[in-house]
């Protein structure tokens, strides 16, 4: 009996796009092509393997169960065939792709990085911001830096804890140096992330405050923007120390009352059960330089009966 032909590679890319995107229109910028070209390549797809890979109504179709479980083998596979392509293209050098948050890039990675290429001349690093939780049936990078609660999952991702996470409350000196006890900052204009709202109240019960209601609230899009909004005296950030520590060292931040560690960590998440030789180099490297890293400055002690910080 003769083996039924392979079906196009161009279908099984385009359907590959269209299941990490989610949506035809970004599959088809992605490639540029039509919408209908993408469509009309996903029809061909399963009339050539006989399975139906997508359903619901044009402008809103998911993936079934045989869908998904094709994504999950493709979206490997064609990042495998990208690293393949760019080592050939670049001879021995080779670029790996990390999304990290934006705001751990610009105050913690980024100053360090000259190191990692100084050491590993054959690699090269593309940054890529974001905040996203990481999905490995999805993503295509070659690794990620995320802030890691103990019970968040990310599929398919090897996760390698770095750097501890601290948070503490920063302001400007001049604003820190009217605020004498936890409960004056509990009081003063909070600055807050659009990327974790928590944060304040996180902290407080870490550090044992009964936090009141906000007077005053200011909330930004992104950690950057908000350390710059506590450097420019518009109120008090809780902040990690890995945020912060440039300006703090720096004397743009005051940071009195120290630092808690918040039973989360930053950690390294790489596509599991996928072997890459330089992104074993910069996970071992992270591992390095976190240790290397000054811990945050403590809590300062005090006489519980002075209440000079609760």
């Amino acid at each position: 009996m003769k083996p039924a032909a392979p079906p196009p590679l161009n279908a099984l890319r385009t359907f590959e796009a269209f299941a990490r995107h989610g949506s035809m229109t970004r599959a088809a910028a992605e490639l540029c092509v039509t919408h209908g070209a993408v469509s009309r390549q996903i029809a061909a797809l399963q009339a050539s393997l006989g399975v139906v890979l997508v359903s619901g109504p044009r402008h809103a179709l998911v993936l079934t169960e045989a869908g998904s479980q094709l994504a999950e083998r493709l979206t490997p596979a064609f990042g495998a065939i990208a690293d393949a392509v760019q080592a050939t293209r670049h001879g021995a050098a080779r670029e790996i792709e990390i999304s990290c948050l934006g705001t751990f890039a610009l105050k913690w990675l980024i100053p360090r990085l000259p190191g990692f290429l100084e050491a590993h001349p054959e690699v090269r690093v593309r940054l890529s911001e974001s905040y996203q939780r990481v999905d490995y049936r999805r993503d295509r990078f070659d690794g990620a830096i995320r802030i890691v609660e103990p019970d968040e999952v990310h599929p398919r991702a090897q996760a390698t804890r770095f750097l501890p996470q601290h948070q503490g409350p920063v302001g400007a000196p001049e604003v820190m140096a009217r605020l004498p006890t936890l409960a004056a900052v509990a009081g003063a204009p909070r600055l807050r992330s659009a990327t974790f709202r928590r944060a304040w109240p996180a902290w407080a019960a870490l550090v044992g405050l009964d936090l009141p209601p906000a007077r005053v609230e200011r909330e930004f899009a992104h950690n950057h923007s908000m350390v710059e909004a506590a450097v420019s005296g518009m109120g008090v950030a809780i902040a990690p120390w890995a945020f912060v520590a440039p300006d703090v060292v720096a004397g743009r931040l005051a940071a009195p009352f120290g630092f808690v560690e918040r039973p989360s960590w930053f950690a390294f998440l790489r596509p599991e059960g996928r072997r890459d030789a330089a992104v074993d180099a910069f996970r071992d490297w992270l591992v390095v330089e976190g240790a290397r890293s000054p811990p945050p400055p403590p809590i300062p002690s005090t006489d519980p009966d002075a209440g000079t910080r609760r």
